[in-house]
């Protein structure tokens, strides 16, 4: 029987060695477990504080993409098709309103707003000056004295603002007239609180009546200025 020389036995010892270097050990592997699970925990709180902070603007430009897709539907359709945002449920809804009757308006699409303590559209944010030009008045919600169906329910009363696209490209109230308006949309302090969270995340929505123009609005921190 043929013995493997000494130089063959060593090769072989420090293949092995050198396989065995290649790894990691058991130690070395809880630390590097340790250091992720430090850093995530200090990551998270960062991160949803900051996602938090541009959920206004995230909220208005949901808002401002319905608007859009409620004048688009009108004005490919030529029909007329209303535009909610509801405080009640918080949220925004398209409705269309030609059905043989008032009581056949239908509501088409919804979306969810933000919850009122991280995002707060009801209220003016104080110390913040609405945009100027074009200075339009601010949204007023009110009971819905009109409502709509989802699926068989009826839905009225709640505490809405309304506006409806007509195929002309204009925008009316619920009187047939045309209406310019602007709405706000920021984080509030403190849950109920009038002040922003931070003044520069302050967010601001016009909409012009004459022409269905919708422009987006971005504070700051002493005025408004267009967002780019």
């Amino acid at each position: 029987m043929i013995k493997p020389s000494s130089d063959a036995i060593n090769g072989r010892i420090d293949f092995v060695k050198r396989n065995e270097s290649k790894g990691f050990s058991l130690v070395e592997l809880l630390v590097v477990l340790a250091v992720l699970a430090i850093l995530t925990a200090i990551s998270v709180p960062y991160f949803y504080n900051y996602k938090k902070l541009f959920k206004p603007e995230h909220q208005a430009i949901q808002i401002m993409d319905l608007m859009q897709e409620a004048a688009q539907i009108s004005i490919n359709r030529r029909r007329e098709i209303r535009f909610e945002i509801d405080l009640t449920r918080n949220r925004a809804i398209m409705i269309d309103t030609n059905g043989p009757g008032a009581a056949d308006d239908s509501m088409m699409k919804w979306i969810p707003l933000a919850p009122v303590d991280e995002v707060r559209m009801d209220v003016n944010p104080t110390g913040v000056t609405a945009p100027n030009p074009p200075n339009y008045p601010n949204v007023a919600y009110v009971p819905d004295s009109v409502g709509h169906l989802e699926g068989t329910t009826w839905v009225i009363g709640n505490s809405t603002w309304q506006m409806a696209f007509r195929s002309s490209g204009t925008v009316v109230n619920t009187a047939g007239l045309p209406v310019s308006a602007t709405f706000y949309s920021w984080p509030p302090e403190t849950p109920g609180a009038s002040t922003p969270q931070v003044m520069k995340q302050v967010r601001a929505v016009t909409i012009f009546g004459g022409s269905g123009a919708v422009r987006f609005w971005k504070y700051n921190g002493t005025a408004f200025e267009p967002y780019q």
